[in-house]
């Protein structure tokens, strides 16, 4: 038989985001409901074909999704929020839920574990019950079109169930809150009640004459409590019941299995996937507990989340440890992680990209070319590619960036004044009153703005008419700030096309892909830059806009750069050096930018980190390392200005109970978060610290395009006051206003403004120490 192949989570955007500019056009009634699904189904159709290119053993399907696939469980087995009911057709009341409407609030997103992705969190608030068999719809579809037969893959009933909240009663209370599934009492017979809808799915795939199914299933290489362990091994004997004719395969990744030994013996599924790419612990767990003779072991050995070449000759001789434990006709060589984390292909980079750096390149469609060369090399059809990696990385050293990074790593780094007398001082300079305004950075990018920003980068218009152009929109967004009575002021961030690749860009030792574009939530694409040499600021990078609008205003302008944990989280970041060590060479790089800054008289910079708790490690036992370094990383881009100088930054969309502690230490002025999606419950971790440095409360959704009533924002605004010190609030939306209208904006941030009023009205407009 030989080595098999599958592969999962093929990119869904398309090769030029299709999916994005068909679903945004129906959102925008440029094109009907037909014609979007029309296209939709063109972009799926071109996915399938290249799967089936790559002759996989196993080709995947029920991998794609008009926005989110966490979502599309929701909406299959009923999941659905009572303030979504009366919306009666179905893919009205998905994307709501995604989106939200004038009377109903979206539902929470958050991050996937450990990456970029954002995913819409469930809410459960009833009974399960299958609505449609998606797989099925997906299986047969593929069948019809294309005349094969498909493993349909699905995010497993114990991952769902971990990723969800429920509603329970606050003790004391009749009032409801919303919790943790995985915390709630009811977890095992919710777990229970869904895998027997999972059981229905599986019998209606059995009755169709499908032969493999995959349960993803990434919540099992969390830090799972033993009779979690056990409730899913009950949860499985539901699910697989009377499930004779389809071979079950459970996917793991992101990390190792825990409880590798009872998982792995005692599931009973047809085989285990394990990740061997993101580190040497799942082959150390096959050393030590082998693996069941009655199994087959799914290899993830070809990186799904890194954009580096596969080094056959490494993954050969993984491949070869493997084979000691398990016999070759059990094997099916894999992606260890979804395949939706890098872009769809290198080909339109050809051309754009060093050529050097090309050569180390390996996207979605490169990795099935991978599998595919691995197979035919295993099974004896063809010779091993030649490569030479190594002597390419080599070429993009510099050994002073490296020398500057090894001096700072012992020393102790932190702004050497007190929190309390330096926010004193700063709010007297600075002259606001309390409960101040102001926005996360970034204002609406028109289509004005795009095509003007496309001109300039074909060569149609000269720079100075670009850059006159966006003083224009600087201008216009500092006097409508005034107007609006923002009391801290943004320049709007026209010139930025996204808040990693701008620094990128002007930063050594970064590339940037033409058409490299990953899925981060819904139809929002992002281009993560590719670290691939030592990283140096060779010139100011925000200096002309942010004084410019300075310039215009009485009022302080923040100075808004992205922090160095998020720009490295955010990035493609190279493997042969370690990662805090080209934090600390992005944050050195910062600094510089900080202090030019504060010499051109800005008193307030923001340097965000919303991917600070993304990048913290699945394992509990890993984490305080992670924080250690991404902790000082932030601390070296400004523990060297006057101790008049507000430093703010911005995180959103993340858990904080667990690393609340490392939050406080980064030290920041003021920090701004999310409170809209998560009905201001996020407050709690703060307020459980008794956090005592500047909050900015997100108290507006602008992920949705609903404009959020005042009472709305106020009802959080005022749940925070109960817990924070009133000197220390600060009121803002959860996010940056890029991908809104002003139309949607102008009048958001009219009732946030008037919320601050409502606030000084209540409790005063001076700050009492």
């Amino acid at each position: 038989m030989g080595i098999r192949t599958t592969v999962f989570g093929y990119p869904k955007i398309g090769k030029n985001r299709e999916l994005k500019k068909a679903v945004e056009s129906y959102w925008k009634g440029e094109i009907d409901r037909n014609e979007m699904l029309k296209k939709v189904e063109e972009v799926n159709a071109e996915r399938m074909k290249k799967l089936i290119e790559a002759e996989l053993d196993y080709i995947p399907s029920n991998d794609f999704s008009l926005y989110d696939f966490i979502l599309d469980i929701s909406t299959m087995v009923n999941a659905v929020p009572d303030r979504f009911r009366t919306i009666q057709d179905s893919l009205d009341r998905y994307f709501a839920m995604a989106r939200g409407t004038k009377d109903a609030i979206a539902c929470e997103m958050t991050k996937w574990f450990d990456t970029n992705y954002h995913y819409i969190v469930p809410e459960l608030t009833g009974r399960f019950k299958l609505v449609k068999n998606r797989p099925l719809e997906s299986f047969r579809w593929a069948k019809e079109k294309f005349g094969v037969e498909t493993k349909p893959v699905i995010t497993g009933a114990f991952t769902y169930l971990m990723l969800s909240k429920v509603y329970e009663k606050q003790e004391g209370s009749l009032l409801m809150k919303m919790v943790k599934a995985e915390e709630s009492e009811k977890f095992r017979s919710m777990l229970l009640e869904l895998a027997g809808i999972y059981n229905r799915i599986l019998r209606e795939l059995q009755q169709e004459g499908v032969k493999a199914v995959q349960f993803d299933e990434p919540a099992l290489v969390l830090d799972i409590p033993k009779e979690k362990i056990d409730e899913l091994l009950e949860a499985y004997s539901i699910i697989t019941e009377g499930i004779t004719d389809i071979s079950i395969f459970v996917h793991t990744y992101y990390e190792s299995l825990e409880h590798f030994e009872k998982i792995t013996k005692h599931l009973p599924v047809a085989g285990i996937g394990l990740d061997f790419v993101v580190n040497d612990e799942n082959i150390e767990n096959l050393r030590k507990y082998g693996f069941p003779e009655d199994k087959i072991l799914q290899a993830g050995v070809i990186s799904g989340r890194d954009p580096w070449k596969t080094d056959f000759k490494e993954t050969l001789r993984l491949i070869d440890e493997i084979k000691k434990y398990v016999e070759e006709d059990r094997i099916v060589i894999s992606n260890s992680a979804p395949l939706f984390h890098l872009p769809v292909s290198v080909e339109s980079e050809k051309g754009h990209l060093d050529e050097r750096l090309i050569k180390l390149l390996s996207f979605a469609d490169e990795r099935l070319d991978e599998i595919k060369t691995l197979k035919q090399v295993i099974n004896g059809r063809s010779e091993l590619p030649e490569q030479s990696l190594q002597m390419l990385r080599d070429e993009f050293k510099d050994e002073k960036i490296r020398q500057s990074v090894k001096e700072i790593q012992e020393q102790e780094i932190k702004r050497p004044h007190n929190f309390k007398d330096r926010y004193k001082k700063q709010l007297q300079l600075l002259g606001i009153p309390k409960f101040p305004t102001t926005t996360i950075g970034s204002f609406p990018q028109t289509k004005e703005l795009r095509q003007m920003r496309a001109k300039y980068r074909r060569g149609e218009i000269s720079q100075q008419e670009y850059r006159d152009f966006i003083k224009k929109q600087i201008e216009y967004a500092v006097e409508l700030q005034e107007n609006l009575g923002l009391d801290v002021l943004v320049h709007g961030e026209f010139e930025r096309t996204d808040m990693v690749e701008f620094f990128g860009e002007k930063l050594e030792g970064f590339a940037f892909t033409k058409n490299g574009w990953v899925q981060s939530y819904g139809t929002r694409c992002v281009r993560p830059p590719i670290i691939y040499g030592d990283i140096s600021r060779p010139a100011p990078m925000t200096l002309e806009e942010t004084v410019y609008a300075q310039s215009l205003t009485k009022k302080p302008v923040k100075g808004m750069l992205t922090g160095p944990v998020t720009i490295l989280n955010w990035s493609f970041y190279r493997k042969d050096i370690p990662k805090k060590e080209i934090a600390y060479q992005i944050a050195l790089a910062l600094r510089e930018e900080v202090l030019d800054l504060e010499k051109k008289g800005i008193k307030i910079i923001q340097i965000d980190e919303p991917a600070f708790r993304e990048g913290l490690p699945l394992k509990k036992r890993k984490q305080e390392e992670y924080l250690k370094w991404a902790v000082k990383a932030f601390r070296l881009t400004n523990n060297t200005v006057k101790e008049t100088t507000q430093i703010h930054t911005h995180m959103c969309y993340s858990e904080f109970n667990e690393i609340i502690e490392w939050i406080y230490a980064m030290d920041a002025d003021v920090i701004s978060i999310e409170a809209s999606r998560s009905k201001g419950e996020i407050i709690e971790a703060f307020e459980k610290f008794r956090y005592d440095h500047g909050i900015g409360i997100g108290i507006y959704d602008i992920h949705s395009p609903r404009i959020p009533s005042v009472d709305e924002m106020l009802e959080i605004a005022e749940r925070t006051v109960q817990v924070i010190d009133k000197n220390l609030i600060w009121i803002n939306p959860d996010c940056g206003l890029k991908t809104r209208q002003w139309e949607e904006v102008i009048p958001a941030l009219k009732n946030m403004v008037e919320v601050a009023k409502i606030l000084r009205e209540k409790y005063g407009d001076q700050y009492q120490w």
